[in-house]
């Protein structure tokens, strides 16, 4: 069926879609436009979703439910959820006890589409491997559509595509519980705790990463990291094939890391050294997109894209050098695990800036790392004393070793870092929590530290 066919069968249905962000707008628009009544919902009020969007979601005849009580009286029919909404919350499974059908963006796009779509979820390093597939597959000659969790909203250019292009999409946990559908590919980087404050527990938060196979048929493939203990049990439910990659063993018929050189089923496709962004584990990134692209990619041109591919904005960006001083935006660095791969990836003395929202994920490991690794802690954000607690009660903490000073914000912290970083110190930005307490997202955080140490003198 094509997107067209689909929205035709929705004209004069009554449609409830949750969520105005990024991926439900376009989504709003056309079903508008194929005449079906639409009822928008919304926690924010109509002053918060700003006198453009007001403008516009009135001149398509939207019908808006705002505010604090936006899910209740949900009507049994047909409703869009936004990724941010856990469709196990109370009013969800009210309405669908009534009879509603519970559907989302992705979930449409992934029915519709008409080529091959490979998948991309992960704790860690989802986005990095979701653009380096893509870096890949254009430099093979594919016709690549890069969405999903990164990017724009693919499904109104479901009709655009034809069977030969490639979709790459990055999905969140989020979007990933809407989901009944699943990619060709599919590919998951690691799994360690994140979004425990949306998630009611761990086992949640695991059966939703894993729905990227579990919808898989027997001629799916799906791409795991064969370190993760966690995910080679998993691996026993996938419907489909299993390919493996890992840094520690030779999985059969998968890609390893030995003796500096990446193989893929054996044969040597590029060097350790090859790949110009720093840290092992985008080497491991790098694994895991030649895993998905054995047959779609040939192994000289996944070479040829890891020696010139610089890396992703917010990833290990280098922002500046300053009187000796490196300073480093990794403010994609929104769980603790993904902060404790980034003070990996240098040698010499570290000031790391930490500090953010609080998802309800412990730091007891990111203390012990840091307690090893760093020699200024600079923290600001809500869980700035958890962070400080955390790095107190590792073992080998130091009050010598590793000074700990929290502030207020980024503002006043950055200038310190500036007054008290030494030549040869890495200032490293990986805050290890999300960005919600002070900014919308990582990027306006990544881009606003950038201006801050692009104005240090």
């Amino acid at each position: 069926m094509s997107l067209r066919q689909y929205l035709s069968g929705l004209r004069g249905r009554d449609v409830t879609v949750i969520g105005l962000g990024v991926s439900n707008l376009p989504l709003v628009r056309l079903l508008c436009q194929s005449g079906a009544r639409v009822t928008a919902r919304d926690q924010r009020r109509r002053d918060g979703l700003g006198a453009e969007l007001s403008a516009e979601l009135d001149a398509l005849g939207v019908s808006l439910v705002l505010g604090d009580g936006y899910l209740e009286d949900l009507p049994g029919t047909r409703i869009f959820c936004t990724p941010g909404i856990n469709p196990r919350r109370a009013e969800i499974q009210a309405v669908i006890a009534r009879g509603a059908v519970i559907d989302s963006e992705m979930n449409l796009f992934l029915r519709l589409c008409p080529c091959t779509v490979i998948g991309i979820t992960g704790s860690d390093g989802k986005t990095t491997t979701t653009t380096i597939i893509s870096e890949m597959l254009r430099a093979a000659g594919h016709k690549v559509w890069l969405g999903g969790n990164i990017g724009a909203p693919l499904l109104e250019h479901t009709d655009e595509m034809s069977p030969e292009d490639v979709v790459v999409v990055e999905l969140s946990s989020f979007q990933l519980m809407t989901v009944s559908r699943a990619p060709d590919i599919s590919i998951i980087t690691n799994i360690s705790p994140n979004h425990l404050d949306v998630h009611t527990d761990m086992a949640e938060y695991i059966e939703a990463k894993c729905a990227i196979f579990s919808n898989q048929g027997p001629d799916g493939l799906c791409i795991l990291n064969g370190d993760d203990p966690l995910l080679r049990e998993k691996a026993k439910l996938c419907p489909g094939n299993v390919r493996f990659f890992s840094r520690q063993g030779r999985p059969e018929g998968g890609v390893w890391l030995e003796d500096g050189v990446l193989y893929s089923e054996g044969l040597a496709v590029m060097k350790q050294s090859d790949i110009r962004i720093p840290g092992i584990h985008n080497v491991e990134n790098y694994m895991a997109a030649m895993a998905a692209l054995r047959g779609l990619v040939a192994p000289e041109i996944m070479a040829s894209v890891a020696r010139t591919f610089p890396g992703v904005e917010h990833r290990l960006e280098l922002v500046r050098e300053l009187d000796g001083v490196r300073y480093i935006n990794d403010s994609i660095g929104s769980s603790p695990t993904r902060t404790q791969a980034g003070l990996k990836c240098f040698d010499g003395p570290l000031v790391l800036i930490a500090g953010g929202y609080d998802k309800k994920i412990p730091f007891d490991d990111l203390g012990v790392d840091i307690a090893a690794r760093v020699r200024l802690l600079l923290l600001c954000g809500a869980t700035a004393g958890a962070i400080e607690g955390a790095v107190r009660a590792a073992p080998t903490f130091d009050a010598g070793r590793t000074e700990i000073v929290r502030f207020d914000s980024l503002d006043d912290l950055v200038p310190a870092a500036r007054q008290r970083a030494r030549a040869g110190d890495t200032v490293l930005f990986s805050p290890a929590c999300a960005s919600f307490d002070q900014f919308k997202n990582f990027g306006v955080r990544g881009r606003y530290f950038k201006e801050l140490v692009n104005g240090l003198v």
